[in-house]
């Protein structure tokens, strides 16, 4: 059965750091790093690439906790007009929990792929681009109720499509709702760190029920890589400033997806050409 390496894990793990923390995708920049290489990631068994996906986050997540507690503290602390931070985060957690309970399935099995990755990037690139240049209407976190939990619920269980990435689309559904970028980013990483949580203790369950111990050196590897370099990345954003334009990222997951297809089509040719000579 195929399995990953140990410096594939700890390539994939580098990657996965700074990907999470811009919005991107994470998991679609491992699995297209994987399929450009030409790795046996997609040739896994789904469930042994559940395992190691999870131990990405798990060592990204760690690094999150490690370098941002303090505003998360402050932020769950601060006194609101409206419901209160807790109420908000806890409602924009619901969706991507029944979403991840009824739909894990079919997403794991047919999403995921170079080509349906590709489309998620241009997707919400576009969607992005369009929340950016509609502008913050000055409205700060303090004043998130109810209907901009709703949203932010619903960008996140939409955000279960691999390529679409939670942060970008939190990011777009609070710049939509008027939040400064600011704002929106701190938005985003309070209420995406309750539903990441909760996807690792699932799931590290689960892997450590049925996990191979014969994985665990590279699950450890990536999840090292993982911490290494989100702590790095979190860093050089603290100087970079938070809060910045989408637009850039939404240009550059438009410009991966063309890159992408262009690779398929290409794959496609070249394929097509090897049958001719068989014949």
């Amino acid at each position: 059965m195929p399995r990953i390496t140990a410096r594939q894990a700890l390539a994939l793990g580098l990657v996965h750091g700074p990907a999470e923390l811009v919005p991107v995708s994470s998991s679609g920049h491992t699995t297209l790093l994987a399929w450009q290489r030409h790795w046996n990631f997609a040739a896994l068994d789904p469930a042994a690439r559940k395992r190691f996906e999870v131990a990405l986050h798990a060592g990204t997540t760690a690094a999150l906790l490690l370098a941002g507690r303090r505003e998360l503290a402050a932020t769950l602390r601060r006194r609101t007009p409206g419901a209160s931070p807790v109420a908000v985060v806890a409602l924009a957690c619901v969706p991507a929990a029944l979403a991840g309970a009824l739909l894990q399935g079919p997403i794991e099995r047919r999403l995921g792929t170079p080509g349906s990755i590709a489309a998620a990037l241009a997707g919400g690139g576009v969607a992005m681009a369009a929340a950016d240049r509609r502008g913050a209407r000055g409205r700060v976190r303090a004043d998130a109720g109810l209907a901009d939990a709703a949203a932010l619920g619903a960008a996140q269980a939409i955000a279960l499509v691999p390529g679409v990435s939670r942060s970008g689309a939190t990011r777009a559904a609070a710049r939509w709702r008027g939040f400064s970028p600011v704002e929106a980013d701190a938005l985003s990483a309070a209420v995406g760190l309750p539903v990441t949580l909760g996807a690792l203790a699932l799931k590290g369950h689960e892997a450590a029920r049925h996990g191979d111990r014969s994985e665990w050196g590279a699950l450890g590897v990536g999840a090292l890589g993982a911490f290494a370099s989100t702590l790095a990345a979190t860093r050089a954003m603290a100087r970079l400033g938070r809060g910045r334009s989408l637009a850039p990222y939404a240009a550059y997951r438009v410009v991966l997806a063309t890159a992408v297809v262009r690779r398929l089509r290409q794959n496609g040719a070249d394929d097509r050409r090897l049958r001719r000579r068989r014949r």
